[in-house]
């Protein structure tokens, strides 16, 4: 009888049975879609760029005046305000940098090929000797900077090639890439370092600095959860299970833990 009647059911029945029996959309799924994750801008203060690239600045400089320095909601790193006169037009355009350490307010930087290598001032990595820190580095040419932006974060340039087209530099993270020689950044460290050694003491102080940032804490574990809402989850006591190394081809609602690993365990 209960397999005739699961025969005479209609196929909109069918994949209706089918999707209730299907487990919660995890996570790491809804992250991409829902917009309880998205980032809070509201009263962020604007992206953080060098200037645009033009004739000023690669055959010479332009002068600029470090108006303020301000609090950017969600970075750990202090933002200036720098002006320039506009070349072409009568009018003055307002850059906002990452504030590098000993940046003050009145302070003249320069940009360009011809600036000198001081504190604050931004040029292109070929006109850099061996050894310079700088932060803010452009990892494409004229692309406004991308690399070592957070507080007390610093790139350093390894050295340069015979022909003088590519330079190889230290990220923060110690490994090294090779970058255009035409690439700009700004001489000096990100400004805010050693953010991360004071202890946070307490679950508020990680509350009101999430809170400005993005819905991403507190983060529960996978193994914590019922096997419904996370393939680590369920069990008796709380554990994986299986290997957390997952494919690259598996679907959403398996991939979470260590994806397409080449590698696990501690570097030795």
């Amino acid at each position: 009888f209960w397999l005739k009647s699961q025969g005479s059911r209609t196929p909109a029945a069918r994949s209706a049975a089918q999707d209730v029996a299907m487990g919660r959309v995890i996570r790491g799924s809804r992250k991409g879609k829902s917009l309880i994750f998205s980032a809070k801008t509201r009263l962020r203060k604007g992206a953080v760029k060098l200037r645009a690239v033009d004739y000023a600045e690669r055959h010479g400089f332009m002068k600029g005046l470090v108006k303020n320095i301000i609090h950017d909601p969600g970075r750990g790193a202090p933002m200036c305000e720098v002006v320039f006169h506009d070349p072409y037009r009568y009018k003055l355009t307002k850059e906002k940098w990452v504030a590098v350490e000993g940046v003050h307010t009145g302070q003249f930087v320069y940009c360009g090929s011809k600036a000198q290598l001081s504190v604050g001032n931004c040029l292109p990595l070929g006109k850099m000797p061996e050894g310079t820190v700088m932060s803010m580095c452009e990892d494409k040419a004229a692309d406004r900077g991308r690399l070592a932006r957070a507080s007390g974060c610093s790139c350093m340039v390894v050295g340069h090639s015979d022909d003088g087209k590519k330079t190889r530099i230290r990220l923060p993270s110690g490994s090294r890439k090779t970058v255009p020689s035409t690439c700009r950044a700004i001489v000096g460290i990100a400004a805010g370092g050693g953010r991360m050694d004071k202890p946070v003491l307490k679950a508020g102080n990680n509350f009101h600095k999430y809170k400005v940032k993005r819905n991403c804490w507190p983060k529960v574990r996978g193994c914590a959860m019922n096997p419904v809402e996370h393939p680590h989850g369920g069990g008796n006591h709380q554990h994986v299970g299986h290997p957390t190394t997952i494919a690259r081809a598996a679907v959403p609602g398996q991939k979470v833990g260590l994806i397409a690993a080449r590698r696990t365990g501690i570097l030795r």
